[in-house]
């Protein structure tokens, strides 16, 4: 019992420490001991007294251990506020994630620019240094460089970071040019809905992975030499899925044709980091790509990012709920136009800059200013559809704005299989949402909010 607790500990001081940027080595030098003292005490391996949790927390400016209380923890949130000012958005989460992996193809030094500093590239980041990879947080913890070894370590993999994390998968389209066979963890994530892996499986047949799951672990085997030969059809226009095939393709020697592939933008990020490492990538923007691949990627590559339209959609109905005038800056405007012609259509009033370019060079950009509207129910329900259409991920934020238009919104989530159930927890903020089935929400608008305790979906 008491190794299980060290062990939470540890990974407690961990993540502290990667929050803050720091290298074991860094910790060590704040509290005055060894690098491999740290790593003893991260790994659960070395008893720790109060006192060095107070310093080790102190030293990450971080709470490690709240004592006298064992519940979840909680956010308040005092209401009644109108939002003011100007935010940038930062970089895209899920783009980030896809060029984690996708820096297993390169055996040279990759450098990301301003990387979202989130849990789930934490858990990727504890996978990467568990197999081998050098990974270090640069210019003040900003940007973020990987360093491959010349062979991984699949055997010592980080099994409990593996699991709590979909993204995971992704490691597929890399490994099967890295090794004749390997092992991975089951894959976890957010719990949406029941979730498969076969549309990844049928592209990745194509060049030779054949997959056995076991409990808890796929066991990978590559045969060599298979090509896809006949364009891939995927069966599922995924995110994901097109970027596990994208990265088979891009070190498979030759042409690699991908049909109903997502155009999504963490899809677009992905081929420009792609191009980046020298492989060519046709029809970006397009559901048909064709993949020059090459044999072996060994490049110093120095790749940017673009922004997040999810997070710009989450500050634009920040806005707009809160009845605020409020400048969201480097918006990518690209994957935000079917989202803004709703709004308009429901009389948002809005002004937005010219277009300028990311810093990646390729994604378009503007300075959105969002004031305080009228808005009135849309005429027809809102659905997500794969890109160019309204964003999947932007769904939820529209029955927050749905409940301060007035009339009648009918929010249709086909995509997962219970997320629209946890949207009728508005209904305690003073909501009226009524569940018509799994999939579809009526939202009755406006709304007198009022304050609730709230639980975050698992």
């Amino acid at each position: 019992m008491a190794d299980d607790y060290l062990v939470r500990i540890g990974k407690l001081i961990r993540d502290a420490r990667q929050h803050r940027g720091w290298t074991q080595t860094q910790l060590a030098e704040a509290l005055g001991t060894s690098q491999s003292a740290v790593n003893r005490i991260e790994r659960g391996n070395q008893n720790i007294s109060l006192e060095m949790i107070a310093r080790i927390g102190e030293a990450l400016d971080s709470e490690i251990v709240s004592l006298g209380y064992a519940g979840p923890m909680h956010l308040r949130v005092v209401g009644g506020r109108r939002l003011s000012g100007a935010i940038d958005v930062k970089t895209s989460k899920n783009a980030c994630v896809a060029l984690l992996c996708a820096s297993l193809l390169n055996k040279g030094r990759t450098v990301l620019r301003r990387v979202a500093r989130i849990e789930e590239v934490y858990r990727l980041l504890e996978v990467l240094n568990s197999i081998g990879v050098r990974t270090r947080w640069i210019n003040d913890g900003v940007d973020l460089e990987l360093i491959p070894p010349a062979v991984l370590d699949m055997d010592a993999i980080d099994a409990e970071a593996a699991v709590r994390t979909r993204s995971i998968i992704m490691f597929l389209g890399p490994l099967l040019h890295r090794m004749d066979h390997f092992r991975l963890p089951y894959a976890g994530g957010c719990d949406l809905g029941t979730r498969t892996i076969e549309p990844h499986m049928i592209a990745l047949r194509r060049f030779g992975l054949d997959i056995t799951a076991t409990e808890g672990i796929y066991h990978a085997k590559v045969e060599p030499g298979v090509s896809p030969g006949r364009p891939i059809v995927l069966t599922e226009r995924g995110d994901t899925v097109t970027e596990n095939a994208l990265l088979a393709a891009a070190r498979h020697d030759g042409v690699t044709v991908i049909r109903n592939a997502s155009s999504n933008y963490m899809v677009q990020d992905l081929c420009f980091f792609l191009e980046a490492l020298g492989v060519k990538v046709e029809g970006i923007g397009t559901t048909t790509l064709t993949v020059h691949g090459v044999p072996v990627i060994d490049a110093d590559v120095d790749y940017s990012p673009s922004e997040d339209p999810v997070e710009a959609m989450s500050l634009l109905a920040a806005a707009v709920v809160t009845e605020s005038e409020l400048t969201i800056r480097r918006v990518p405007i690209e994957f935000m136009e079917i989202e803004l012609a709703v709004l308009e259509e429901m009389g948002l009033d809005h002004d937005r800059s010219a277009e300028y370019v990311a810093d990646n060079g390729r994604t378009r950009l503007v300075d959105l200013t969002v004031r305080p509207s009228k808005l009135e129910a849309p005429i027809d329900k809102i659905h997500p559809m794969p890109f160019p259409g309204l964003n999947i991920d932007n769904v939820p934020f529209f029955a927050a704005i749905a409940a301060v238009a007035q009339g009648q919104t009918l929010i249709h989530d086909w995509v997962y299989d219970n997320r629209a159930i946890y949207l009728t927890d508005l209904n305690r903020l003073g909501g009226r949402l009524q569940l018509l089935d799994p999939h579809r929400v009526l939202v009755e608008g406006p709304t007198r909010w009022r304050a609730a305790e709230m639980m975050c979906p698992p």
